[in-house]
């Protein structure tokens, strides 16, 4: 007999679903997935089989494909199914075969989800699945929310064999003789969850023959401290972290005081990307490297002077605006640039605003982004300075100079800093006969 009793206690318990609801079943036709599908029509629920052939296992994935169908219409269940070109889609995305696999799958799974209206989406995933997850977890380094193992439910996701381990779905597919498929990737260690369900498991389980259970309970404490940890960093977050748009601060004092400093920073800068060894090398900068850069996959995280500065990752390179005589506009990153002509009269107060001697222009003349080496004549001044000093002394977060717009002569003269500071060579004087005024707005 089916494990029914316990099937829909835990259904019931973890509220996954109900009799009235419609739900998506994801069969492969192994042997997890085969009995998930059996149980639900024995519990009588309303569901349908979804299945994904990956075209990576050949005639063999054929089978699957055409078992499932067939295990849809002995069940007199609706029955989807999708092929995938699963090693273009790897390629093109630059991920492994593994990965492509699963995006696939959940990408679609959702699809047909929304599109037919079901509730949930019912995974076949058992207590082995759990073991197997946390200790990958562990090998790769994911911190406290790699510990709690698969959950029994995930927005749309639910996981109804939560409750049963391999060798229990074993017996319960014999003991029942039902026919499922089974996948010769399975026997293979090429894949690391194969090296860990075939080597690493077993020898635990010398150790401790109840590893599922254990794990399992262990998998729910950590779950449990996630989310104890998870308020305390809301908290923590809200106390410490300042939000501008696209970019975030955080005190160099505040980061020093946190205690236990590596483990409520990781917390901190982990949604921007930042984990584990490279959060000890902040950890580390905070007091002795003012201007060190830290890069994750996602963002920049600047040591100023003062704050931890984030930021997203940008493409910040602009092309070069050539702007002419009769040149009204021209946008640039976030700027707008407007050029007008006046009168030696006309002269706006604004560091928004340059007033400057036209008669020494050479047009062409362009818009650009800072490059290293860059110097002008700041107003005022008779001597050559460097623009990198130039930011460093109007305190210009270094994240922040390469979106500063330069305006350049034709004959390769910065004639303005955007925002800042005009060329002392190109002010107004008692000479100047013609005048250009460019205004600067942020957009």
């Amino acid at each position: 007999m089916l494990p029914l009793a316990q099937f829909k206690g835990f259904v019931n318990s973890n509220n996954l679903f109900t009799t009235n609801s419609k739900i998506l079943a994801a069969v492969s036709g192994g042997m997890d997935s085969v009995l998930l599908a059996n149980m639900l029509k024995a519990g009588r629920y309303n569901f349908a089989i979804a299945h994904c052939n990956f075209q990576l296992r050949g005639e063999e994935a054929v089978q699957d494909e055409a078992f499932c169908r067939l295990l849809a219409e002995s069940l007199q269940v609706a029955f989807h199914e999708i092929r995938f070109n699963t090693e273009n889609y790897a390629s093109n995305n630059k991920i492994s075969i593994q990965m492509a696999a699963r995006e696939l799958r959940y990408q679609w799974f959702e699809n047909v989800r929304q599109q037919n209206g079901y509730d949930v989406i019912a995974l076949a995933h058992h207590q082995n699945d759990t073991v197997e997850t946390i200790l990958l977890n562990l090998t790769r380094g994911t911190g406290i929310a790699g510990l709690h193992g698969i959950k029994t439910k995930n927005s749309h996701l639910v996981r109804p064999l939560l409750f049963m381990t391999r060798n229990e779905i074993a017996a319960t597919i014999a003991a029942n003789d039902i026919a499922y498929r089974e996948d010769s990737s399975n026997a293979s260690d090429k894949y690391a969850r194969n090296k860990i369900r075939h080597q690493v498991v077993p020898a635990l389980k010398e150790l401790n023959p109840n590893l599922e259970q254990t794990v399992m309970s262990e998998a729910a404490y950590f779950g449990e401290l996630e989310q104890l940890l998870a308020m305390q960093v809301k908290k923590l977050k809200d106390q410490v972290m300042c939000f501008d748009g696209d970019e975030v601060r955080m005190p160099i004092s505040a980061a020093a005081e946190l205690v236990p400093q590596q483990l409520l920073l990781s917390e901190l800068l982990s949604p921007y990307g930042f984990m584990g060894s490279t959060v000890a090398d902040i950890i580390a900068s905070l007091q002795k490297h003012s201007g060190r850069i830290f890069i994750s996959p996602t963002h920049r995280l600047i040591l100023d002077r003062t704050d931890l500065i984030i930021s997203p990752l940008t493409d910040n390179s602009v092309d070069r605006i050539k702007i002419t005589e009769k040149t009204g506009t021209v946008n640039f990153g976030n700027y707008k640039l407007s050029l007008r002509q006046g009168t030696v009269m006309d002269i706006p107060s604004d560091s928004n605003i340059a007033v400057l001697d036209a008669d020494k222009f050479q047009y062409p003349l362009t818009v650009r982004q800072w490059q290293k080496g860059d110097t002008f004549y700041p107003l005022g001044m008779k001597t050559r300075k460097k623009l990198s000093d130039f930011f460093v002394s109007q305190k210009v977060p270094l994240h922040k100079k390469s979106s500063i717009p330069l305006l350049v002569n034709g004959n390769g003269d910065i004639v303005w800093v955007c925002g800042y500071r005009i060329s002392d060579r190109y002010k107004i004087t008692a000479s100047t006969k013609k005048i250009s005024i460019f205004e600067l707005t942020e957009l």
